[in-house]
């Protein structure tokens, strides 16, 4: 991969770039939460996504944008319970 210029693109900076694109470590929940906030942050930024979804459900722009952004802060729903092993293995890498 490449960027305008030509030159090679490690896939460290690309991570270090886009906080989405994941690591081999990362979990369904963590991957499906950042889609879903880059989702969520792409309907507030784009005006005309926001209002055709204020008008598909009858309610005012700034009312659908808060909602958009109260959802930000946990997508989908609370993280899942850490077995014992995962916690042990957190606490040896820490």
């Amino acid at each position: 991969m490449s960027n305008p210029g030509g030159a090679k693109i490690s896939a460290d900076q690309l991570r270090a770039r886009y906080i989405g694109t994941g690591h081999s470590d990362m979990s369904k929940y963590e991957f499906v939460t950042n889609q879903h906030r880059d989702t969520f942050a792409s309907h507030v930024s784009h005006y005309d996504q926001l209002s055709y979804y204020a008008v598909a459900q009858n309610e005012s722009i700034g009312r659908i944008r808060s909602q958009l952004l109260e959802k930000m802060v946990q997508p989908c729903g609370p993280p899942p319970k850490k077995s014992k092993e995962q916690q042990l293995m957190e606490k040896m890498n820490d």
